[in-house]
């Protein structure tokens, strides 16, 4: 199987876990990429069988909407059974960076009011060690140089994502060249750098259960 396929067979086996869970009142969390895009495509061959969704990008939004899949805005929900996102890497605690598609933000807030967060990802985003992905972090852009600076006082070589403006309006500074040992530590140290909205990484809350595509199947870390 080609990535491509891995994505689309990780994609289903997502709607056949939580295919069970939904109710006529639930509300989906979907994530942004190019798995989460599958995901969607899939979830349209079951729309009747929840309410509704919310979305983690402005893309992913218009996807869900051209399928007649019902969008809300998180603020007038009062839960998200379920959120279903990919991950750029994942490690066997399930900690994972995310980001690459500029999204970071609103993804670490759906996955933060989600009962449960499942992350897809093919055999490929799987790794011991965190880092080799470049971490993204989301920035306002009057602090793009001193965000960097900080960076590099933490280990990491910072590169500016050019041409990237983010649905809040922000930037992206990506990290190169860091092993990350502590997710959990870093993710705090770098959200508290002044400029900062937030990073790429998704360890204090981390993915519930995970579902990896490989040639010799999906593979469910729970």
């Amino acid at each position: 199987m080609n990535q491509d396929q891995l994505k689309q067979a990780v994609a289903k086996a997502a709607i056949d876990y939580i295919a069970p869970k939904l109710e006529l009142d639930s509300i989906v969390g979907v994530g942004t990429g190019s798995t989460a895009n599958y995901f969607i495509d899939y979830l349209a061959e079951i729309k009747g069988t929840f309410d509704g969704t919310v979305a983690s990008s402005e893309a992913s939004a218009e996807r869900l909407k051209s399928h007649g899949i019902p969008v809300y805005d998180l603020n007038v929900v009062d839960r998200v059974l379920v959120y279903v996102d990919g991950a750029d890497e994942t490690d066997p605690k399930k900690m994972l960076i995310k980001g690459g598609g500029a999204a970071l933000t609103r993804e670490k807030i759906v996955a933060a009011v989600a009962d449960e967060f499942v992350c897809i990802a093919d055999g490929s985003k799987w790794v011991d060690v965190l880092g080799a992905f470049p971490l993204p972090v989301e920035v306002i852009p009057m602090a793009r140089s001193h965000v960097a600076r900080e960076l590099v006082k933490l280990g990491g070589s910072p590169v500016y994502r050019e041409g990237v403006v983010t649905d809040n309006g922000n930037i992206i500074i990506d990290v190169h060249d860091m092993q990350i040992h502590d997710p959990v530590a870093l993710e705090s140290q770098i959200n508290q750098i002044v400029g900062v909205v937030t990073n790429g990484l998704f360890a204090a809350r981390n993915a519930d259960v995970l579902l990896l595509a490989t040639a010799e199947g999906v593979k469910t870390h729970s």
